[in-house]
């Protein structure tokens, strides 16, 4: 069911600086922040030749990422995301065999425009989990 890693997300405390850690030392090709008011981040993505790498930062009150950065001062992988073909069909799937979906159970739009689904950590050997369909 799940196709190719997507992206692994690392929520960092200075968004600016994991950049350019990223863009100087490690030469990577790095694309602009994008704000994500709707999920409560901004998020730069690192471009890979394989997958990508997704720097998360907070964006307004009530960010997940701010109270994940509370526990983590110093940042630290927020989730992997993995891609599906149909993610409504994938989220009964996984919801039928007793996985937790976070939220309302509904897709939301993505940083890449396409609908995702975060599926509860508990379930998933304590990883949060995010499925993006292609």
């Amino acid at each position: 069911m799940i196709g190719r890693l997507n992206h692994v997300a690392i929520a960092v405390p200075d968004l600016t600086a994991a950049a350019e850690q990223y863009r100087g030392p490690l030469g990577a090709e790095v694309g602009a922040p994008q704000p994500l008011p709707e999920h409560g981040v901004t998020v730069v993505f690192i471009e890979l030749p394989n997958t990508k790498i997704e720097l998360l930062h907070p964006l307004g009150e009530g960010s997940p990422i701010a109270a994940f950065l509370d526990k983590n001062p110093a940042g630290g992988i927020h989730h992997i995301c993995y891609e599906v073909d149909d993610i409504l069909a994938a989220r009964d799937r996984l919801t039928g065999a007793g996985a937790r979906v976070l939220g309302d159970g509904t897709p939301k739009i993505g940083a890449h425009g396409k609908p995702v689904l975060f599926l509860h950590p508990k379930d998933f050997n304590g990883c949060l989990l995010e499925l993006e369909q292609v």
